[in-house]
C-alpha cells in the first residue's frame, strides 16, 4: 500500500498518530504538500462524507476522522504555506442569532475543511453584520448559516438582505441548512444554496465557488 493510500486509510479509521506519523514520513520522503493534501487527507476525508450521506457512518466516525485530518494538517501547514497551496476558497460559517446549537454547525466545518476549505468559524448567536463583517475581513466567497429553530430561521433572510445592501453583492455567496430549512424556504429568501446535511454542504460550497 502507497504512503498516500496508508494515510487516507488511516484517516479513515480516526487513527490520528498514525496520520499523523505518515504525514511526517511523507514530508520526509520530499512527497508534495499539495499531493499529501490532495491524495490523501482530502480523499479520506471524501470518503466518509460520501458514506456519512449513506448513513454507513455516523457522526462519532466522521469526528474521529476529523481529529485525524487534523493532526495531520497540524504537520502539514508549514509545507502547505511554503509551498503556496491555496485552500479552495474561505467560508465563514455560524449559527444564526438567536440560535445556540452548534452541533450541525461543526459538523458542517469539519466536512468544508476536509473538502479542503478555510473555514472562519463565527460561532453561534451570529448577527447578520458580523457575518458580512468577518467575510470582508477575511475574503470569504462564502457565508454558511445554520439554523434548528423555526423561530430564528428567519434571520437567514436577515444575512441575505445585509449581504445584498453591502459592498460585497455579487462577490459573497449565502448557504444555509439546519433542520427545519428547506429548500422552497431558500429559494424563497434568495439564498444561493440548501444543502440538507453536512456531507452535502461540502459539496454545494464547491459548486459555489466553482
Amino acid at each position: 500500500m502507497s504512503l498516500l493510500e496508508q494515510i487516507k486509510e488511516s484517516l479513515m479509521k480516526g487513527k490520528a498518530n498514525d496520520v499523523k506519523a505518515l504525514v511526517e514520513k511523507a514530508l520526509a520522503e520530499k512527497m508534495g504538500a499539495a499531493e499529501i493534501l490532495n491524495n490523501g487527507l482530502l480523499a479520506g476525508m471524501a470518503v466518509i462524507g460520501e458514506r456519512f450521506k449513506k448513513n454507513e457512518v455516523y457522526v462519532p466516525e466522521v469526528l474521529i476522522a476529523a481529529r485525524a485530518m487534523k493532526a495531520g494538517m497540524e504537520v502539514l501547514k508549514p509545507a502547505l504555506q511554503a509551498a503556496k497551496v491555496e485552500p479552495r476558497g474561505v467560508v465563514v460559517l455560524g449559527t444564526v442569532k438567536g440560535d445556540l446549537h452548534d452541533i450541525g454547525k461543526n459538523l458542517v466545518g469539519m466536512m468544508l475543511e476536509g473538502a479542503g476549505f478555510k473555514v472562519i468559524d463565527a460561532g453561534i448567536n451570529v448577527e447578520s453584520s458580523k457575518f458580512i463583517e468577518l467575510a470582508r475581513q477575511n475574503q470569504a466567497q462564502l457565508i454558511g448559516a445554520s439554523a434548528l429553530l423555526t423561530t430564528t430561521m428567519t434571520n437567514m433572510k436577515e444575512i441575505v438582505e445585509a449581504l445584498k445592501n453591502s459592498d460585497l453583492k455579487g462577490k459573497v455567496r449565502v448557504m444555509i441548512g439546519g433542520a427545519p430549512v428547506t429548500q422552497s424556504f431558500c429559494d424563497e429568501i434568495g439564498a444561493d444554496g440548501y444543502a440538507p446535511d453536512a456531507a452535502s454542504a461540502a459539496d454545494l460550497a464547491k459548486k459555489l465557488v466553482a
